[in-house]
Order: C-alpha cells, then sequence, then structure tokens
C-alpha cells in the first residue's frame, strides 16, 4: 500500500503543473478551454521524439515540448479571438488537429518508448522507491515551486494583472484600454505551454509518449482544481497559495483514485470513479453553503 501511495503521489505531483495551467484558463480567463487534451499529448510526443530520435538534452527537449503546446494555445487564442469561434469549439477544433500532428511528429507511430538505460532523464517511475535526490517526487516538486513563483510574480505585474481583469471582466478591461484579445491568447499559451511542460516531465517518469496521453486531460484537472478548492480554500487565501492549492488538489486525486482501486474495484470502472469523485467534490461547495446557510438561519430563528 506504501509503495503505491508513492506512485500515486508522484503521479499526482506531476499533474499537478497541469493543474496549473487549466486553472489560468479554468480560473482567471474564464476560458472552457478544451486544447489540454491534445497539447498534453503534445508536449510528450514532441519530447520523446527529440530525446530518442535526434538526442537532444532531456531538459532541452522538456523546454521544446513546453513551447510546442504554447503554440498549440496560441491557435486557440487566434481561432477564438481573430475569428470569433467559441472558446469551447476552437479548443476542440485545435485538440482534434493535434491528433494528426502528433501522429506525424511521431511518425505515424501510437508511442515512442525510451529507455532510462540509454538516456539521463530527469524523472524516472524506477526512482519511485528510492530515496535519493533523482526520486520523481523531489524532481518535480522543485519544478511545480518554481513555476508557482514564476507565475506569482508574472500575475503580479502589469501584464499579468490585465489578463486576470480580462478574465474578470473583459468589457470594463477593454474600456479601461487593455487589449484583450491579446491577453486572451497569451493566457491559453501560458496555460498550454504549463500542460505541456508536464506532458513532457510525464513522458519521461512513465518511458513512453503515447498519442493518447492527453485523452480525459481535462477532466482530471477540473477536478484537482475544485478538489483543491474545496480543501484548502479557507486556509489558503493568498494568490501563490491558491496556486499550490490547486497543485496538491492533483495529489488528492490521485491518492483518493488509489484508495478506490486498492479497494478491489474493476480498472475497467476508472472512467466511472473518476466521473464519481469530480460530481462528489464539485457537490461539496453546494451541500457546505447550503447547510451552512440553514445552520445561521436556524440559529438567528432561535435568537
Amino acid at each position: 500500500m506504501l509503495i503505491a501511495l508513492q506512485g500515486a503521489v508522484s503521479q499526482g505531483v506531476l499533474w499537478g503543473i497541469m493543474v496549473l495551467g487549466v486553472f489560468i484558463t479554468f480560473r482567471l480567463l474564464d476560458i472552457p478551454d478544451m486544447t489540454c487534451d491534445g497539447s498534453f499529448a503534445l508536449g510528450g510526443c514532441v519530447c520523446a521524439v527529440l530525446i530518442v530520435n535526434n538526442n537532444v538534452d532531456p531538459l532541452l527537449a522538456v523546454l521544446a515540448g513546453m513551447c510546442a503546446g504554447a503554440i498549440a494555445g496560441a491557435v486557440t487564442g487566434i481561432l477564438t479571438t481573430v475569428f470569433e469561434i467559441p472558446a469551447i469549439l476552437a479548443g476542440i477544433l485545435t485538440q482534434i488537429s493535434l491528433w494528426s500532428i502528433n501522429l506525424r511528429i511521431m511518425g505515424s507511430k501510437a508511442n515512442v518508448a525510451i529507455n532510462p538505460d540509454n538516456y539521463t532523464l530527469l524523472v524516472s517511475l524506477r526512482n519511485v522507491k528510492k530515496i535519493i535526490p533523482q526520486n520523481p517526487i523531489l524532481v518535480v516538486a522543485v519544478f511545480t515551486v518554481v513555476v508557482i513563483a514564476l507565475l506569482y510574480w508574472f500575475f503580479g505585474t502589469e501584464l499579468g494583472s490585465s489578463i486576470r481583469a480580462t478574465g474578470a471582466n473583459p468589457n470594463m478591461s477593454r474600456a479601461q484600454g487593455i487589449n484583450v484579445d491579446f491577453n486572451k491568447v497569451l493566457g491559453l499559451m501560458i496555460s498550454n505551454g504549463l500542460v505541456a511542460l508536464a506532458s513532457a516531465l510525464y513522458c519521461q517518469y512513465q518511458g513512453f509518449a503515447d498519442v493518447n496521453a492527453g485523452r480525459g486531460a481535462i477532466v482530471i484537472g477540473l477536478a484537482a482544481v475544485i478538489i483543491g478548492e474545496v480543501v484548502f480554500s479557507r486556509i489558503f487565501r493568498n494568490f501563490a497559495l491558491k496556486l499550490l492549492s490547486v497543485a496538491l488538489g492533483a495529489v488528492i486525486y490521485y491518492i483518493v483514485i488509489q484508495f478506490v482501486l486498492t479497494a478491489g474495484l474493476n480498472t475497467n470502472d476508472l472512467k466511472l470513479i473518476t466521473a464519481l469523485v469530480v460530481a462528489i467534490f464539485l457537490a461539496i461547495p453546494y451541500w457546505k453553503g447550503k447547510y451552512f446557510h440553514a445552520t445561521v438561519k436556524t440559529k438567528k430563528e432561535g435568537r
């Protein structure tokens, strides 16, 4: 059980970076972005091909994968702002097109294997049980802290604040002279860049890139955001801590899934279990608010 939990935590930390990207579009920009299912696979495909076929340094391959994800986000942003296609539809169009693009990147292969014996990878599944600096939990935790620090700094700048204002009230932002369309494109680029960054690290962690890797990524991302907000909303109020809370939400999500699977449920029901976990955490704020309101009302009437 302890070994299984180590694996769940390592996956949760890896997906935590992806969740930060989802948080930017879902909460800051208020855009339902479906691109991440495609950009998650894209980052891993680019990273794996560069390492295996071109012998590129794993760190540079990760950065290249992140840039590829940012480009995918820019495409969705342009479809939304220039061609005025609804954001959710623009994301779906980009996601669908990325399927073919990912196959072309991998040479029409469904997956590309990375042998950890041949490369000095940043993270590897074989190091999960070892108490060493190369343990993926420690390595990705460092990546996550650095990403949160950079996001906290950036969204505190004038440009970052204008992106947050765009998501909060685009009409008022436009009236204040803010370039709303540019901010949407930039926000989508940052979001999908982070999604692809997580994917590039994840493909090194598991030892292969798969064209289907991003399927259902948006569901996991939204689930982790909701879980993080529900669990830590009363504790973490600072913006940096809110970013940390959604990253921790991914860890909690994978621990919950691991406990459910350990209980002996069929792995074929994983998607159903995921949907139930998301539904439960989505319902918690409603029931908590309803119960709290009813309790306060009862106390007032008692007076």
